[in-house]
């Protein structure tokens, strides 16, 4: 954890959590005093304009937080985007998705072209894989995957014909913590384009454009939001790469609606706060859960014995509330004993929600570049807002039904 002095201006990260995207021209009224908190809910399609002179003037300059039509956006959408790019030092802007899914499909198209090769993280998400695998390769967009403890050595394996290196750090299943700045170092030299899912530590723990990144890429639905309500996705980039961002959001027609990006923006103004305990939670159950015998390793970035803690330990400021464990033996039966007995664990996909979250993960389907070899079945927990005592009883009564199972 770093101390308390100010490494993002002049507003400490709570303060710009709860200022951030509140410019006047949005949460006032022309011609009154004071004006409300939030900007408001603006629902818009259409955009009316006095006369064909004042009509023709709108289409003849950036559209970007201008009124205009509302694929375009309102006030609310941009507050939000506004906050979001503040929040990553030495970003231009950022854009808003339905969902992380199309964040990443869309600034990957950005940036890439036909006979391009992208560089992607053998530890990226699954549906990431899905959609190199599924749109890019038959578009002509080869994806060659690489192991995430590779670091500076990675430059031995871009070939000519490379234009983007695709990160994700930690790795959302078995969270190996990356070299980030060295390798967005050896693209930056060779001129190739540098994106990361963020969305684990997002920016609070973690400004990636600090770190060297071109482009930051969230999956709102989780932190962001915070309440599992509302999927979204954004996109924040450098000067040099958000014109493409938004170029090629707005030919894709991505945009979210004024009352989720409304309700994303009432969720990140406790950001740190949720994320903050989130961390407290999580890492006194990792540690429990480390002195367990039934359980073999404990995959949390903030423990020395993960892979890439010491990289952990030099560039974020935190860690968040998921993180994986292996068991020791056992098989998919004893591993859904545990999981299925859990009282205070739902059983779903996602997580950054207030609600903790168990999930059997199998990380080995979803490797080609490295092997992925354990002890048993692993099990992922995403940590809520709960009481962690009252959570770890309920995982010490799941490893009693996983041994009596294993046998």
């Amino acid at each position: 954890m770093s101390d308390d002095s100010d490494k993002r201006g002049n507003r400490k990260p709570l303060t710009q959590l709860a200022q951030a995207g509140r410019k006047p021209e949005w949460t006032g009224m022309p011609g009154q005093p004071g004006g409300i908190v939030s900007p408001p809910v603006w629902r818009a399609s259409t955009i009316l304009y006095d006369d064909i002179a004042h009509l023709r003037a709108a289409a003849g300059r950036s559209t970007h937080e201008r009124l205009f039509y509302g694929r375009k956006g309102t006030p609310t959408s941009w507050s939000l985007a506004d906050a979001l790019t503040e929040m990553e030092p030495g970003a231009e802007g950022t854009m808003l998705y339905p969902s992380g899914v199309a964040a990443i499909a869309c600034a990957l198209m950005a940036v890439l072209k036909p006979g391009d090769q992208l560089l992607m993280v053998d530890s990226a998400y699954d549906p990431t894989r899905n959609f190199c695998e599924q749109m890019l390769r038959p578009l002509g967009m080869d994806t060659i995957y690489y192991d995430p403890t590779i670091g500076a050595a990675i430059e031995e394996l871009i070939p000519p014909a490379t234009r983007a290196i695709f990160l994700e750090s930690p790795g959302s299943l078995t969270f190996e913590v990356q070299d980030v700045p060295a390798i967005a170092a050896i693209a930056r030299e060779k001129g190739i384009a540098t994106l990361i899912d963020n969305t684990w530590a997002t920016p609070y723990f973690f400004p990636a454009l600090a770190h060297g990144v071109d482009i930051s890429i969230l999956a709102c639905t989780k932190y962001i939001v915070g309440h599992s309500d509302v999927m979204m996705g954004s996109v924040t980039a450098t000067p040099a790469f958000f014109p493409k961002i938004r170029q090629a959001a707005y030919l894709f027609g991505q945009m979210t609606s004024p009352d989720d990006a409304w309700l994303a923006a009432r969720g990140l103004r406790t950001l740190g706060v949720r994320l903050n305990q989130h961390q407290a939670s999580a890492l006194q159950i990792a540690q429990w859960l480390s002195q367990q015998p039934d359980v073999a390793r404990v995959l949390h970035p903030a423990l020395p014995s993960c892979p890439g803690h010491d990289l952990w330990q030099r560039d974020f400021t935190g860690s968040s509330g998921l993180f994986s464990f292996v068991l020791k033996g056992g098989d998919e039966a004893s591993r859904a004993a545990l999981i299925d007995g859990l009282a205070h664990f739902g059983i779903g996909y996602s997580w950054g929600g207030f609600e903790s979250l168990a999930l059997p993960v199998d990380p080995a389907r979803y490797r080609t570049a490295t092997a992925w070899q354990a002890e048993g079945p692993a099990v992922r927990l995403q940590i809520g807002l709960e009481d962690p005592d009252d959570l770890i009883a309920d995982l010490d009564a799941g490893l009693a039904r996983f041994r009596a199972a294993r046998g």
